[in-house]
């Protein structure tokens, strides 16, 4: 199924600027889901720049970029690196947008409108691109065997973000600070393998070099 909901906001303020959805047969996109979309646009700072956020059956995932906050809901078994890479297009389409219709000065216009949905004109060309990943299989040709970008999406539920009032640039604090102690100990863990073999192989080395000092010393000296 295609991404179901799909929001472009403002960061600073979680201002709604376009909005689309698209409720897949028997997959409806509920007030609820409405309500936790505004709920996270709210929530989200430029300090959180990925996250996969699970509700029940559906996932929202968000990136932030150039003091935008583009997110889109999808089934719990959609690929996430499809979420995402489905809203790097949308936000390559939305930005070019911004650019040709204000040139220079796109960042004034977007930072200065009071009115939300001010870019509705704007939906056309999301649910352009939003048509193009009903073909999962399609869009998965689109993807490399790199995993590292998907293994820096932090992943929360909807009840640690809005029954809480969690911050999401704290969290993305703390996902930092974990995977630098994970670095950490990684390093240890290789640096003591390594301390180990040395010991392991020490003795063997050192008779080693002791039969071809004595080899060379004899035939060769």
């Amino acid at each position: 199924m295609p991404p179901l909901l799909t929001q472009v906001a403002r960061v600073s303020d979680g201002l709604p600027l376009v909005a689309i959805q698209t409720p897949a047969p028997g997959i409806p996109v509920t007030t609820q889901d409405q309500k936790e979309a505004k709920a996270l646009l709210r929530k989200i700072t430029a300090g959180a720049n990925k996250m996969s956020i699970t509700s029940g059956d559906k996932v929202f995932s968000y990136m932030v970029r150039d003091s935008l906050c583009f997110l889109t809901m999808t089934e719990a078994r959609y690929p996430k690196r499809l979420s995402f890479l489905y809203l790097d297009e949308v936000g390559d389409l939305v930005l070019q947008e911004l650019v040709r219709e204000f040139g220079a000065n796109w960042r004034v216009e977007v930072d200065q409108t009071a009115r939300p949905f001010r870019f509705i004109h704007y939906d056309p060309i999301i649910q352009r691109k939003q048509k193009e990943f009903q073909d999962e299989r399609q869009q998965r040709s689109k993807l490399n065997d790199d995993l590292s970008e998907i293994q820096s999406i932090m992943k929360k539920n909807i009840t640690d973000i809005l029954d809480r009032g969690e911050k999401l640039d704290n969290v993305q604090n703390i996902s930092q600070e974990l995977m630098s102690k994970s670095n950490n100990f990684k390093w240890g863990t290789r640096k003591l393998t390594w301390q180990a073999r040395m010991q392991q192989y020490m003795p063997v080395i050192v008779i080693a070099v002791i039969v071809v000092f004595i080899i060379y010393v004899k035939f060769f000296w």
